[in-house]
C-alpha cells in the first residue's frame, strides 16, 4: 500500500462522512478538486485502508476516462493492478475479479445494471462522483437509487459528491425533500431522521491561483454551432506559447472540442524540441490518455477537452490556459435534430477550470477574454435535462416503471416540450404504448445500451442485412466518426474497417458488444454494402428519409443533379437539408441521414452522414409516416396573384411527395376548410362581389357597430374573415370553386349578421336608414362610407325644413351636403335652423345670378320645397 498517496486532504472528513452514512444512510460529500474525493473516499468506504469489514461500493463516473483513471489511481494506492480489489466496467469493456469491493462504472452502465437488477444485490453503498456536473444520467440514475432506498434497499447507502459549494439540492433530494441543507462535517453527520441529508465538507489545500486576462488582439467572431472561430484559436496557441515563457511547470489548456485541440496542437508544432504536446479527449487513445495523467520527463503542454476539468488530475500543472468556451447539447425537437453546439462557458465552470492549476502548487490561469465579458456570463452550466435530446432518458424511465418520469426525485423537472417529442418517437418505435409504458420490445431496444433510435435499428436491421453489418454500421452511428472520412455512410464502413487508429479500436470493441451471436452469417445474400447501410440509417432515423428536390420546387420535384455540386433534399420530416459541395452523396435521388445539423440562420439542414437508398427501402422504414390522402387547398399558380381551390390524391413519405393524380369528387369539408384558406389569404373584398346593395348594408352595419357596439357586429374585412362560417352559409357548403364564391349574393349573406336573436335587426331602417324622405318627398340615400353619414340634396328640396333627423336613436347628427341646382356642393351643415339664420344668403348672394330660373326666396323656411326650377315667362 502506498501510504503517502494516502494523505490526502479528504481523509479528515471521512469519520464525519462515516456517521452521516451510519445515521441517515445518505449524505453529500463536497470536496473540492484535488483533495482525494474520487479515490480516497471509496477505498475508505469499501474498509480497505483501516482493516473494518469490508463493504462493496459501486462509484459512477460521468465520462470512461475517469473511470479508468480512478480504478488505476486506486489500485496504485493499494499497490495492486487494476482487477483485483478495484476494477471498472466501461461500456464493451469490464476487468473485475472475484476479490473486488470496489467498482469503478459509468453512470450509463450504473443505469444498464439497475434496469436489470433494480436492488443492485451485493452493493452495500453507491458513490455518484461529479453529481455538479449536471449530466442527464447522473440525474436519473440519482432518482433511481432514491427510488431502491424507498421502497426495496432502505439499507443501501447512497453518497452524491460534489467538487462545489452548490449542494443544498443534492442534500434536500438524499432528505425526502426537506428543508435546508446542514452545513459542515460534524453538523451534517450528527442530523437528524427527517429533513435534508447531512452535508459533508472536505476542506481542501488549495494554493493560490493568478488570473491573468489575456483577450484577443482584435475582435473574433462568436461561436456559431460546432465553429470556432479561427483567430481565437491562433490566439490560444500563442497564450499557451506566453505561459510556457512566463512560467514553470505544464500548461493545461481547455478547448471546446476535438477540433479544435487538433488545431491548436498543429499550430504548437515547434514544441516538438522543447515540450511534450498530448491532446486529452474522450476518443484518444489510451497510451495518450495514461501519459497526461501520468507524470512527464519533461515539460507537457495539454490540449483537453471539459474532461479534465474535475475528476481527473493532470498532474505537474503549474498554469492553466482557457479559451472560454464548452461545448453542450441541443435538439431542436420540432425538426429532430440533435446535436452538440460550442457556447461560452459558465462562471462556476471558469473556477474549475482555474483551480486546476492549484492543485500541486501556486499557479495561474490564462483567461483569453476581457474581464468586463464575465459580467454576461451564466453562472452555472445549464443542466443537461433541460435542453438535451430526452429520447433514451424516457425510454429508462418508462422501463423504471415511471412514465412520463412521474414521481421520479429529479434535481430539474423535464421541459415538456421535449418529454412530448420523446413519446412520439418512443410510440413511433413501438418501444412506449399510448399511456407511455414501456413494452416488451421497448426494454429490448433499452438493453442494447444504445439510443432507443439506435436500438431499434440493430433489432430491426439484423435479419435484414446481417448481424455483423448491422453491428459495424450501428456502432459508426453510436459514436460519430471523423468528419474527414467523408458524408457517405457506407464509404465510412469500409474505410473504418481497414483502419487502425484509435476510433477503429473503439469501433471494433462496440462491434464486438454489439453481435449477440457473432458466429452469424455476414449479410443475407444481395445485401450490398451501400443498401446496408441506407437500411440501417433509415430504420434509425425514419423522419430523416429524404428526397431530392430543387430549389424553390414543391416538396418532392426533383431536380438534374450536377456532378459534385451540392444537392437539395426533403427529409419526411418536413425539414430541408442539403449536401455539401463535393459530397459523394450528390445526385441520389434518396438518402437516409444520420447525422445532421442546422447552422445558425441557415433556412435548411447541413447532411454530415448519410447513406444513398431508393423508395423500396424508404417505404419499408418509414412505413408509419406513408400516408394516402385528399388534399385539398388554396393555391395560388405561379405568375397569378387570383388563388383557386387545387384537389389532388397524394401518397406521400410524411412531407415527401410520392405520387399525385387530380381529385374529381374531392371531400366536402376539405373543401369547405380550402375556401376558408382562401377567403384568409386574399381577403373578403377580392373574392366576393360587392354590390351597391350589399356595399350600403355593410356601412350602415359598421356605423351601427361604431356608435353603438353591440348587438351590431364588425363588419371590417378581418372580422368577416374570422366569421365567414356564420355568414356564408349555404352558399359555402354548396361551392366548389372560386367563380362560385364570385356569385355569393353579399346582400343577404351579410343579413344574417344582423342581430336577429335580440330584435334589433327590425331597428336597422329606423337607426341607420338606407335614405331620408325630405320635405318635397324625394327619397335620398344617406352615404355611410366617411365617419359622418351624410344626405347630399339640392337646397331648394328642404325650403321649409328646420330640423334634419338624427341617426342612431338620436346619437348623431345627420351632415347635409346643400347641392346646387348643378348638382355641386354649396353648402355643408349639420345645423339647418342655424344655415337658415346665417348662411343661406351668402348663398343665395352667390348662386341666384348664375341659377335665375331657380327659386331663391328671402325666407327659406317658410317657401315651398321644389324639385323645379321656375316656368319661362
Amino acid at each position: 500500500m502506498n501510504l503517502a498517496a494516502l494523505d490526502l486532504p479528504v481523509r479528515s472528513a471521512v469519520p464525519a462522512l462515516r456517521r452521516a452514512l451510519e445515521s441517515r444512510g445518505a449524505a453529500v460529500l463536497e470536496a473540492p478538486p484535488g483533495t482525494g474525493k474520487t479515490t480516497l473516499v471509496p477505498l475508505a468506504l469499501a474498509g480497505l485502508l483501516d482493516g473494518t469489514p469490508s463493504r462493496r461500493v459501486l462509484v459512477a463516473e460521468p465520462r470512461r476516462l475517469a473511470v479508468r483513471a480512478a480504478a488505476r489511481r486506486m489500485a496504485w494506492m493499494l499497490g495492486e493492478p487494476v482487477g483485483e480489489r478495484v476494477g471498472f466496467t466501461v461500456r464493451g469493456e469490464r476487468r473485475v475479479g472475484p476479490d473486488t469491493v470496489v467498482e469503478v462504472v459509468t453512470t450509463g452502465v450504473l443505469l444498464q445494471r439497475l434496469q436489470r437488477d433494480q436492488e443492485l444485490a451485493g452493493v452495500d453503498l453507491v458513490m455518484l462522483d461529479e453529481c455538479h456536473e449536471r449530466h442527464l444520467d447522473a440525474d436519473t440514475a440519482l432518482a433511481f437509487l432514491l427510488d431502491v432506498r424507498a421502497a426495496l434497499r432502505p439499507e443501501l447507502q447512497l453518497v452524491c459528491a460534489s467538487a462545489t459549494s452548490d449542494t443544498a439540492a443534492w442534500s434536500r433530494l438524499l432528505g425526502g425533500g426537506g428543508g435546508d441543507a446542514d452545513g459542515g462535517a460534524d453538523g451534517g453527520a450528527d442530523g437528524g431522521a427527517d429533513g435534508p441529508a447531512p452535508v459533508v465538507e472536505a476542506h481542501g489545500i488549495q494554493h493560490p491561483v493568478e488570473v491573468i486576462w489575456s483577450p484577443p488582439p482584435r475582435p473574433v467572431r462568436p461561436p456559431q454551432g460546432l465553429r470556432t472561430d479561427p483567430a481565437l484559436l491562433e490566439h490560444v496557441a500563442a497564450t499557451v506559447l506566453r505561459a510556457l515563457r512566463e512560467r514553470e511547470g505544464d500548461v493545461l489548456c481547455f478547448l471546446p472540442g476535438v477540433s479544435e485541440i487538433g488545431r491548436v496542437a498543429g499550430l504548437l508544432g515547434g514544441l516538438r524540441d522543447t515540450a511534450d504536446v498530448l491532446q486529452l479527449h474522450g476518443r484518444a487513445d489510451r497510451s495518450v490518455q495514461d501519459a497526461a495523467l501520468a507524470p512527464g520527463s519533461r515539460r507537457r503542454v495539454v490540449l483537453s477537452t471539459s474532461v479534465a476539468e474535475s475528476s481527473l488530475t493532470v498532474p505537474g500543472v503549474r498554469t492553466v490556459v482557457d479559451c472560454g468556451l464548452t461545448r453542450e447539447p441541443r435538439t431542436d425537437h420540432a425538426r429532430g435534430l440533435a446535436g452538440l453546439v460550442t457556447v461560452r462557458s459558465s462562471l462556476a465552470t471558469g473556477r474549475q477550470r482555474a483551480g486546476r492549476a492549484g492543485r500541486e502548487a501556486p499557479g495561474a490561469v490564462y483567461r483569453c477574454w476581457a474581464e468586463a465579458e464575465d459580467a454576461l456570463a451564466r453562472a452555472l452550466p445549464t443542466p443537461e435535462i433541460m435542453q438535451a435530446d430526452l429520447t433514451s432518458f424516457a425510454l429508462q424511465a418508462s422501463c423504471w416503471g415511471a412514465p412520463g418520469a412521474r414521481g421520479l426525485a429529479l434535481p430539474d423537472a423535464p421541459p415538456a416540450g421535449a418529454m412530448a417529442a420523446a413519446h412520439t418517437t418512443l410510440t413511433a418505435l413501438g418501444a412506449v404504448d399510448a399511456e407511455g409504458r414501456a413494452t416488451g420490445r421497448g426494454v429490448r431496444i433499452a438493453r442494447t445500451g444504445l439510443h432507443p433510435r439506435l436500438g431499434r435499428a440493430l433489432l430491426d436491421g439484423a435479419p435484414l442485412v446481417g448481424e455483423r453489418p448491422a453491428a459495424e454500421l450501428v456502432a459508426l452511428l453510436s459514436e460519430e466518426p471523423p468528419r474527414a472520412l467523408g458524408d457517405d455512410l457506407a464509404a465510412v464502413r469500409r474505410a473504418v474497417r481497414k483502419g487502425n487508429d484509435p476510433y477503429a479500436a473503439r469501433w471494433r470493441d462496440e462491434v464486438r458488444r454489439l453481435r449477440r451471436h457473432p458466429d452469424a452469417d455476414e449479410a443475407p445474400a444481395g445485401v450490398g454494402d451501400a443498401e446496408a447501410a441506407g437500411l440501417i440509417a433509415g430504420l434509425a432515423f425514419p423522419e430523416r428519409i429524404a428526397r431530392r428536390r430543387s430549389p424553390g420546387s414543391r416538396p418532392g420535384a426533383l431536380q438534374k443533379p450536377e456532378p459534385g455540386a451540392a444537392s437539395a433534399y426533403l427529409m419526411a420530416s418536413g425539414t430541408a437539408a442539403a449536401t455539401g459541395a463535393g459530397s459523394a452523396l450528390s445526385g441520389a435521388e434518396w438518402i437516409a441521414v444520420a447525422v445532421a445539423d442546422r447552422p445558425a440562420g441557415s433556412p435548411s439542414a447541413r447532411v454530415q452522414l448519410a447513406a444513398a437508398t431508393d423508395e423500396a427501402t424508404a417505404r419499408m422504414c418509414a412505413a408509419p409516416l406513408l400516408t394516402d390522402r385528399e388534399e385539398v387547398r388554396w393555391a395560388v399558380p405561379p405568375g397569378s396573384r387570383r388563388g383557386e381551390v387545387a384537389a389532388r390524391r397524394v401518397e406521400a413519405l410524411g412531407a415527401v411527395e410520392l405520387a399525385t393524380e387530380p381529385l374529381a369528387a374531392p371531400d366536402r369539408a376539405l373543401l369547405r376548410a380550402a375556401l376558408l384558406e382562401g377567403l384568409a389569404v386574399e381577403g373578403v373584398e377580392e373574392l366576393l362581389t360587392w354590390s351597391a346593395e350589399a356595399t350600403s348594408l355593410r356601412q350602415r352595419m359598421a356605423f351601427l357597430h361604431r356608435v353603438l357596439g353591440d348587438p351590431w357586429p364588425a363588419v371590417d374585412g378581418g372580422s368577416l374573415r374570422e366569421r365567414a362560417e356564420d355568414w356564408l352559409e349555404p352558399e359555402l357548403s354548396r361551392a366548389r370553386r372560386r367563380a362560385d364564391l364570385e356569385r355569393v349574393p353579399t346582400a343577404t349573406a351579410l343579413a344574417r349578421l344582423l342581430p336577429w336573436a335580440s330584435g334589433e335587426a327590425g331597428r336597422l331602417d329606423e337607426l341607420a336608414p338606407e335614405r331620408i324622405t325630405v320635405p318635397t318627398g324625394s327619397r335620398i340615400r344617406v352615404d355611410y362610407s366617411a365617419d359622418q353619414p351624410v344626405l347630399a340634396v339640392k337646397l331648394q328640396e328642404l325650403f321649409g325644413w328646420q330640423t334634419a333627423p338624427r341617426l342612431a336613436g338620436g346619437r348623431v347628427p345627420l351632415t347635409i351636403h346643400l347641392l346646387s341646382p348643378a348638382g355641386r356642393p354649396a353648402a355643408v351643415t349639420a345645423d339647418l335652423a342655424s344655415f337658415w339664420r346665417d348662411g343661406y344668403r351668402a348663398v343665395r348672394a352667390d348662386l341666384r345670378g348664375r341659377y335665375p330660373r331657380h327659386p331663391w326666396p328671402e325666407d327659406p323656411t317658410t317657401a315651398e320645397p321644389t324639385r323645379r326650377a321656375n316656368p319661362r315667362r
